[in-house]
């Protein structure tokens, strides 16, 4: 993006850096230049990103006034890219207080401009409460002393963005289906390309531009076009849509999170914003941030771009990047700033005739596709039931099949901790009255045999919390003891199967209950 900006050295914080966009952001920033400070609340779920070793990260909740203006000491321009996607109640009050919060303290520390990404919506419409939060904390951005860019978007197109996952897995599984009246309303999409283009030119505006901005790419489009132009590009064969009229936003969010992997809770907002026809009033953007020489990406290019980086297993962030929200952060167990209370845990380990990087192999390789390697059908189940009782179930699967890195999601899974040949720490972000942890460990034994050690952390919640134990500790032979039986036989069939420069690891052909 040389042609854009030149950084020249200027400090750019960015907030939201666990997120799809602000961990787009941070390397965008850096080629053009700038010197980069991520904020985040938690910097060890940083730790793997390829740029960290390139950036000043701080420890900062973004609702905190004096860890905001620390981090915000010395900084030019400030990306405000936190979100609220929770289906709470109470998210639109918090989404006020963090961006008065945030703007404050960027006045009190002389920051040159703030840039916040929002979305696009109509004038003249009643907002649903997400649309709505959105734009008041671009107002509120706006109000403040620090000349402020917002840009507005509407649906994002990229590999692991929640909006194109949504179109991919309902154009993919439904060959016919029958969906809202909302797929005939006009959209305007934008490449995540262009949107990092624009986030990038922003730093450099005029000080005396303080203004929203509508972006969007070159092609104005139904929701059903998208769909059709998905199953184009992706050689699929001809859709066959039914729109009807009884279906509310929140029946389509639900219907959504059947269908595909983007759960309810953040569905919602994204069905919530196509109910309007949201298409560009201007494209007065262009005067400060010039359109890439060749145009700005159109539709079906963006399509193939992101179907490439997913079938490379190049996807770099992904919408379940961020934590799911109320998600604990609690310490681990084991942790020295445990405070006690009752604690369960089940704990086996096994003999592999293995090598330890072939059994880290397979270990790294969990979830998604190839599954817990026990009981499909129990796992299955359980995920079914924690996506009608609101959590992400195992449809987040994974961003990489074979490579993990601290923050990933793996399914119902956070990866909490990873040392590479030796350590994976999940934590458990499915509806649970408790807290959940499951360590997989690679170990060595005094005679130098490979064991494969694995132990799952349960912290009960009241009552409620004790009798979940008592209801599922039965059926732990069946799971953790199958997943330790196939883990082995996986990881034995690599060993055999090895060769120089072999990395393949084999599909668990048979798992034993």
């Amino acid at each position: 993006m040389d042609d854009v900006v030149a950084g020249e050295g200027r400090l750019a914080l960015v907030t939201g850096v666990s997120g799809y966009i602000g961990g787009r952001l941070v390397p965008e920033l850096l080629a053009a230049g700038f010197r980069v400070r991520a904020m985040a609340r938690r910097p060890e779920v940083l730790r793997d990103r390829p740029w960290i070793d390139d950036v000043e990260v701080v420890r900062a909740d973004a609702s905190d006034r004096e860890q905001v203006g620390a981090a915000l000491e010395g900084v030019d321009v400030a990306y405000y890219l936190i979100h609220a996607m929770s289906a709470g109640g109470h998210f639109a009050s918090a989404d006020r207080r963090t961006a008065r919060t945030f703007a404050r303290a960027a006045a009190e520390r002389g920051v040159s401009r703030i840039v916040y990404l929002g979305g696009m919506h109509p004038e003249d419409e009643e907002l649903s409460t997400h649309l709505e939060s959105r734009r008041e904390v671009g107002e509120i951005l706006l109000d403040s002393p620090v000349p402020a860019t917002v840009l507005q978007a509407a649906v994002i197109l990229g590999s692991g963005s929640a909006s194109f996952e949504m179109m991919r897995y309902l154009t993919e599984r439904l060959p016919v289906m029958v969906c809202p009246a909302w797929v005939n309303n006009r959209i305007q999409p934008i490449a995540v390309r262009d949107v990092l283009r624009y986030l990038v030119g922003s730093a450099s505006m005029p000080a005396d531009v303080n203004r929203t901005f509508d972006v969007g790419g070159p092609d104005v489009m139904t929701y059903l076009d998208m769909m059709r132009g998905y199953a184009a590009v992706a050689g699929l064969p001809k859709r066959y849509v039914l729109p009807v009229k009884v279906m509310s936003p929140k029946l389509s969010s639900h219907w959504v999170g059947t269908i595909t992997p983007v759960p309810g809770s953040i569905a919602r907002p994204l069905v919530e914003s196509l109910v309007h026809e949201v298409v560009c009033k201007e494209h007065d953007i262009a005067r400060y941030v010039p359109d890439p020489p060749g145009g700005l990406t159109p539709f079906r290019r963006a399509v193939q771009l992101a179907l490439q980086r997913i079938r490379e297993a190049d996807v770099v962030t992904r919408w379940s990047s961020a934590s799911v929200p109320g998600a604990p952060s609690d310490p681990l167990p084991s942790d020295p700033g445990w405070a006690g209370g009752n604690l369960y845990v089940d704990d086996r380990t096994t003999v592999v005739d293995a090598p330890p990087h072939v059994l880290w192999r397979v270990l790294e390789g969990i979830g998604g596709e190839r599954g817990w390697y026990s009981w499909p059908m129990a796992w299955a189940v359980r995920g079914v039931m924690d996506r009608f009782s609101g959590g992400p179930g195992l449809r987040r699967g994974r961003r990489d099949p074979a490579h993990l890195m601290v923050g990933d999601a793996v399914d119902w899974w956070r990866v909490e901790e990873r040392e590479e040949d030796r350590l994976l720490r999940l934590r458990a972000e499915m509806r649970l009255p408790g807290l959940a942890w499951l360590d997989l460990r690679v170990e060595s034994d005094a005679v130098g045999r490979t064991l494969f050690h694995q132990r799952a952390l349960f912290h009960p919640r009241g009552l409620a919390g004790q009798a979940y134990w008592a209801a599922i500790s039965p059926f732990h032979g069946v799971v953790f003891g199958g997943m330790q039986r196939n883990v082995k036989d996986a990881a034995e069939a690599a060993a055999r199967e090895e060769g120089p420069g072999s990395a393949r690891v084999p599909e668990p052909a048979t798992l034993v209950p």
